[in-house]
């Protein structure tokens, strides 16, 4: 159990959202209990300042019992101080996390005595104190990464490619003609948004280099970045993997997110590859990512707070952008289309599929480890 602390208006919300996102993305289940709403459950007869008097004992009982009953397991404390009036003042005029002066103190248990660790003004000192296991770690590691300076986030796929056209999966091909007319539209929607200091990452495929070659800007190659591995099915089209193995076009349609292709990837390795792309997402302001479908979805089952469900079926077209714009609890997101037309490569959620037997038993194969 995580716990917030902090007086009003600190952030404990915005850090609580940021950070069940993160833990869920990577496969930790995670859910936001708020205390105040077992307050809020347990007496309606204070409606005002009386409720919160330290001498009014009827309710430091009921506001005790309403803490206990969300303090059920091990903890583990985050506190957020922030002590400048302004930030403060703006956060509770507009209900909104404080754009900056943000500190986190980060600690297990509290056993009496020792001084409260922390991240300091968004980065400028760390102190971390008696960190006890793995999940303690990342959380950590995570809230030194994130920070609340306005920014987008512009997230695309590669312009149309050859192998699009042919419908078939993974390989590294060029850009067909229309994938080379949307890298010049995207160069013309980028130029007119005026980003300031905008990044552009891409991965190590020719498809995605071509398009932001196509910008005229320096840009940086991720290889975290590279498509799902399809295994032995790459460069095949559907209905080829559903004819020459047609158990593995079953098990994958069973369970899309864990399944994972023999000697290939499933789109949970694929999210634990692209954890430090995140964590530098969460560091840099404006970013232009030019990847791929899979990778797309990840990125934005992230964003979206999406379950493993939902990930592997997201939307993500050839020719759009997707403009991500971090709000106070949540994401914005606009899908701006760039007016090149494309072949459609999302395949639907099928329906009826039963089959029980292990992916990795199909090619004898041993599964990848990340």
């Amino acid at each position: 159990m995580v716990i917030l602390v902090g007086l009003p208006a600190r952030g404990k919300t915005y850090i609580s959202k940021k950070l069940t996102h993160y833990l869920n993305w990577i496969g930790i289940p995670t859910k936001v209990f708020n205390v105040g709403q077992y307050r809020r459950e347990a007496v309606q007869i204070y409606q005002n300042y009386e409720f919160f008097r330290p001498d009014n004992q009827e309710a430091m009982h009921i506001r005790r019992g309403g803490a206990l009953e969300a303090l059920k397991g091990e903890v583990f404390f985050i506190e957020s101080i922030c002590d400048d009036p302004e930030i403060i003042e703006e956060n509770i005029t507009v209900r909104e996390p404080p754009p900056g002066d943000l500190a986190v103190p980060v600690s297990p248990t509290h056993r009496g005595g020792g001084g409260r660790p922390g991240i300091f003004n968004v980065g400028l000192r760390y102190l971390v104190n008696r960190v006890q296991d793995h999940v303690q770690s990342r959380t950590v590691y995570y809230l030194m990464n994130i920070h609340v300076t306005p920014r987008a986030i512009y997230l695309t796929r590669h312009g149309e490619s050859q192998h699009n056209l042919q419908g078939r999966i993974g390989g590294d091909s060029g850009l067909a003609p229309r994938g080379k007319q949307f890298a010049s539209a995207l160069a013309g929607f980028i130029e007119s948004q005026t980003i300031r200091e905008l990044k552009v990452w891409t991965s190590h495929m020719k498809r995605t280099i071509q398009t932001a070659e196509a910008l005229h800007v320096p840009y940086e190659q991720w290889k975290a970045l590279n498509e799902i591995d399809a295994g032995v099915c790459e460069e095949m089209s559907y209905e080829e993997i559903q004819a020459h193995h047609p158990e593995e076009f079953a098990l994958r349609d069973q369970d899309k997110y864990r399944y994972r292709y023999p000697k290939g990837e499933s789109y949970e390795d694929l999210v634990q590859r692209l954890e430090p792309v995140i964590m530098e997402l969460e560091r840099q302001e404006n970013v232009l990512v030019i990847c791929h479908q899979a990778v797309m979805r990840c990125l934005l089952a992230y964003f979206l707070d999406k379950s493993a469900e939902e990930l592997p079926y997201l939307k993500c077209p050839l020719h759009t952008v997707l403009k991500l714009t971090p709000v106070a609890y949540g994401c914005q997101v606009e899908s701006i289309f760039l007016n090149v037309e494309a072949v459609n490569t999302h395949r639907e959620r099928p329906q009826n599929v039963d089959v029980t037997r292990e992916p990795e038993e199909a090619l004898g194969t041993v599964p990848p480890h990340y």
